[in-house]
């Protein structure tokens, strides 16, 4: 039984010759370019490694920093003008070429995330560097710190590299004893220096982390991350769940003007279920999971489209009816893994396609009423479109 993400291959991806929640619209585009109508996982693979890689590994590049752009316009793949690049971005590339078996890009992008992110003075790893790769926004944040762990997993697993490997183990005891807030509760961001809380515990970095402890689980087989699993099992299943819907909220439960993200019901579900790791069920989160994803289908997805919205509160109600791209591959996943299979995934496949992809890349945000509320392609996105794309069958 697997106790992690399984490691992925895009084999129609060749790597050229090497070379030296909240958003707003900055590409005009009024219309879907050529949509596809991809039915199967295989479809969907194919036009990643064909389109997606390429474009982060050619112009989505900037070869002079040796960092991946922030974001690439979708018609011509020209990279938006930088005002920042981030750790967890370069993290999110570092895991996807690792598992597209490109590791001489992976190697460029684990020395690019040392060199501008690691702070040598007090530990951690900054948020962002500006655009000329200086240190800008350096406050210690637990979701950079958390996809560090989980793409130098996903690095030592395909490369070996002891170097990827000293940086996992020492940013995850980094993260044990410098995020707690005295309780097996994390924060959420902490000052530059470790001294001060910015920001207290939030489901979603929480969750992040789960998938990298079971990243990093199966890349080094010890047996330290199944305690911290369990855990971490145990504080989500007291603190953020919504026990009516057994879906888990963004904020702990009893906070003032929390929420439930459905396709966040489909991300635990796959990183519960699919993984079939113990913690989970010992922590009574499986059952939760289940009711949590009938509750996110029936209130969460637009019938008509299949399109999953950003938010529902506790009786269902649509309070954000944005449809992102990565909530839509989460249902994907989620789907797949609850056992949907043949015309009924195809179909959502389809519908999915069509609605998000093109010739050229993918869009990453709809409006509530299906016009397109963001067309740029951001550099974090692909690791949405990897890890959703190597659940589904052939």
């Amino acid at each position: 039984m697997e106790t992690g993400p399984r490691l992925l291959c895009f084999p129609g991806y060749a790597a050229p010759f090497s070379g030296p929640h909240h958003f707003q619209p900055s590409i005009a585009m009024t219309h879907m370019p050529h949509p596809l109508k991809p039915r199967s996982g295989a479809a969907l693979r194919a036009h990643f490694a064909k389109i997606v890689l390429l474009a982060w590994r050619g112009p989505g590049f900037n070869a002079a920093l040796g960092l991946p752009y922030e974001a690439l316009a979708p018609h011509d793949h020209a990279p938006l003008p930088p005002k920042r690049y981030r750790a967890m971005a370069c993290a999110r590339q570092l895991f996807v070429f690792s598992d597209a078996g490109d590791l001489t890009h992976a190697a460029t992008l684990f020395a690019s995330l040392r060199h501008y992110f690691q702070d040598t003075e007090n530990g951690g790893w900054f948020y962002s560097v500006d655009a000329n790769g200086g240190p800008l926004e350096c406050q210690k944040d637990l979701y950079t710190h958390v996809f560090v762990v989980f793409a130098c997993a996903h690095y030592v697993a395909r490369s070996g590299s002891k170097d990827a490997f000293a940086v996992l183990d020492e940013t995850a005891k980094l993260i044990e004893t410098r995020f707690s807030n005295g309780s097996a509760l994390l924060n959420a961001v902490l000052a530059e220096d470790f001294g001060a809380t910015l920001e207290g515990p939030l489901q979603n970095p929480l969750m992040h982390l789960a998938e990298a402890w079971l990243a990093a689980r199966e890349a080094t087989g010890d047996r330290a991350y199944d305690a911290r699993l369990n855990a971490l099992a145990q504080i989500m299943a007291e603190t953020f769940v919504h026990e009516p819907t057994g879906s888990i909220a963004e904020l702990p439960m009893g906070t003032p003007g929390n929420r439930l993200e459905p396709g966040h019901q489909f991300e635990w579900y796959f990183f519960a279920i699919g993984s079939g790791h113990a913690a989970f069920e010992a922590a009574g989160l499986n059952a939760r999971l289940e009711r949590a994803f009938d509750f996110a289908v029936k209130h969460g997805v637009e019938e008509k489209t299949g399109g999953v919205w950003t938010a529902i509160d506790e009786n269902g109600r649509v309070i954000d009816a944005t449809q992102r791209i990565w909530a839509q591959t989460e249902y994907l996943r989620a789907l797949a893994t609850h056992g949907v299979t043949g015309d009924a995934l195809s179909t959502q496949i389809e519908r999915f396609g069509e609605r998000f992809l093109h010739a050229r890349g993918w869009i990453e945000a709809l409006s509530g009423d299906g016009g397109i509320a963001r067309a740029e392609m951001p550099s974090t996105t692909p690791y949405h479109l990897a890890t959703a794309y190597a659940a589904l069958p052939e």
